[in-house]
């Protein structure tokens, strides 16, 4: 595996993060790799604004799924995209948000490992950090947060475990009732600052602020759509608009 070397090389597959949407937020490396791959093998919830950017012809593989909806494994993917680099093409894994940060990276540079071609990996920008702040949030802010978690929704998790100031939840729009009851059964008060925002950064965004308490109402009466992620804290009075 290696980090964000020079050039594009035919006969590699890159593990790029494609941001949280929009194209403007991809790093450098991650344009060029797109703008030079042969093959993109791409996640659902990756925009189209991004994926417009690949070269004319490029071949386009949606092998993402939603939450709920079959997915390929990591193994099968890894097995298309391990033909494609022997057969001398650029290969592009493209992933929202920064591959490492919940996007089971991990689990592509294993199997490609265990096919034996060439794996670089390109960070990219977390939504995590990305979403908030297109909100106007600040994950930090002096006098209100110094420490902040990511979490997946996806997961039960121990809510008053986490031991800091603001909480982030990926991917947990469709479980978010659950998990806003979860938290205030956990010990966090109903009246703790809450958004959601969704498809941040794109032309799409769409921030739905309230608490603890009424966050799941408001989104279910705003219709926010995903990608969408939760902040819980008092960070979330900080945002620019309410």
């Amino acid at each position: 595996m290696r980090i964000a070397q020079a050039g594009v090389r035919p006969g590699t597959v890159y593990l790029v993060g494609a941001g949280p949407g929009h194209p403007g937020l991809l790093t450098l490396r991650a344009a060029e790799v797109l703008r030079a791959a042969d093959a993109v093998f791409h996640d659902q919830l990756v925009s189209a604004e991004v994926l417009g950017m690949a070269a004319p012809g490029a071949a386009l593989v949606d092998v993402g799924h939603r939450a709920g909806a079959d997915h390929r494994s990591p193994a099968s993917v890894a097995a298309e995209m391990a033909a494609r680099a022997r057969a001398g093409e650029v290969v592009c894994r493209l992933k929202g948000g920064d591959s490492f940060v919940f996007g089971r990276g991990g689990e592509d540079v294993e199997a490609l490992a265990q096919e034996g071609v060439p794996v670089e990996v390109v960070p990219g920008v977390s939504s995590a950090l990305a979403g908030p702040a297109a909100a106007g949030i600040p994950v930090t802010h002096r006098g209100l947060a110094r420490s902040f978690v990511v979490v997946t929704g996806h997961e039960d998790l121990d809510w008053s475990r986490l031991g800091a100031d603001t909480v982030v939840v990926l991917m947990g729009l469709r479980r978010l009732p659950d998990i806003a009851d979860a938290m205030i059964g956990a010990g966090w008060s109903p009246d703790t600052p809450a958004a959601v925002v969704g498809e941040a950064t794109t032309p799409r965004q769409r921030q739905v602020y309230g608490t603890l308490g009424t966050i799941a109402g408001r989104v279910g009466e705003e219709g926010v759509s995903a990608p969408a992620l939760l902040v819980v804290g008092e960070v979330v009075t900080m945002a620019a608009e309410r």
